[in-house]
């Protein structure tokens, strides 16, 4: 086993996430203060090498059944990159590829798994990974003691790696059984894109579980309608269908990059702040104070909503 440190990247539609940039600077950080090599798994997209150039290395693998991600296709590609570079840990995303890949991929490498990752480091030697627990409310601090780890990041954690020339790109061979896959991608269906685009909005009213009923919508929409805003939400209400899919902010939604942000009811779930991360301001109104959108709100408030949404709505009209 090498002190190397693989990045598993992620793609789509011809565009490497924001998150293989985060995952590649922690990569080079823990690779190279143990004297290790960060390395890239670039699977089924070998023209995006020359974007990774702040790797030490990027292994490229490509076949006709790796154009499109299938969790049984990428879990056997990278099981034999893991048998090759013999990483002492591998890095991948909590975005859906991520999610889907991490559990299977230590299993196939025997390797331990710790997801949900909100920090690494080395600590004399021996790798501690800090993770959230209970949807974000609590903290685990883990030692890990095995002689190799999947950790499952949450996509902006990490600063991401400024963009280099220097990485050795190597093209493996795809291992064998990749033409005889029992799952099969047929075609990608994309969302309505509905009447309103939240990811271009300068500022945002988002709503979550906390605001009860869709009957109570109404008292949000007064308050987006008198600040001009759009209404957004967390996956609970559109979940419930209180709103559309287009308008749900998150991992499995919409990242949103408002200049301010006013979430009401939101607890602050891991997925749900992976879409708002690059807001230039958060305003958090919820009764739990130890909410998770209160760690990474600018300002926040634990009155009650329905007390609150009905003074703002009056103060502006």
């Amino acid at each position: 086993m090498s002190n190397d440190v693989l990045v598993v990247a992620e793609h789509f539609q011809g565009k490497l996430a924001d998150s293989t940039f985060e995952l590649l600077g922690k990569a080079n950080e823990l690779a190279h203060h143990a004297s290790g090599q960060s390395v890239v798994a670039l699977v089924g997209a070998a023209g995006l090498a020359g974007e990774l150039g702040a790797a030490d290395r990027v292994i490229t693998i490509d076949h006709p059944a790796l154009r499109d991600y299938s969790a049984e296709g990428w879990e056997r590609v990278l099981s034999s990159v893991v048998d090759t570079v013999q990483p002492r840990l591998v890095l991948v995303s909590t975005a859906t590829v991520g999610l889907d890949l991490a559990g299977a991929l230590a299993v196939s490498s025997n390797a331990a798994l710790v997801s949900y990752v909100v920090d690494l480091n080395l600590d004399g030697g021996a790798l501690v990974a800090t993770a959230q627990i209970y949807g974000g409310k609590l903290l685990a601090e883990v030692a890990i003691d095995s002689d190799r780890a999947v950790a499952a990041v949450i996509a902006g954690t990490f600063p991401a790696a400024t963009r280099g020339d220097g990485a050795d790109v190597e093209a493996m061979d795809p291992p064998a059984g990749l033409d005889d896959l029992r799952t099969t991608f047929l075609e990608m269906i994309a969302p309505d894109s509905g009447d309103v685009d939240i990811t271009a909005a300068d500022l945002l009213v988002s709503v979550g579980r906390g605001i009860g009923s869709q009957d109570n919508l109404e008292l949000l929409e007064e308050l987006a309608d008198a600040m001009g805003a759009p209404l957004s939400a967390s996956r609970p209400v559109t979940d419930q269908g209180w709103l559309p899919k287009t308008r749900q902010v998150g991992k499995s939604g919409l990242k949103v990059k408002p200049r301010v942000y006013l979430a009401f009811g939101i607890s602050g779930a891991p997925e749900h702040l992976e879409g708002l991360r690059d807001a230039e301001l958060i305003i958090a109104c919820n009764t739990d104070e130890h909410a998770p959108i209160f760690a990474v709100a600018h300002y926040g408030t634990t009155a009650d909503l329905f007390d609150l949404v009905p003074a703002l709505t009056e103060k502006l009209g």
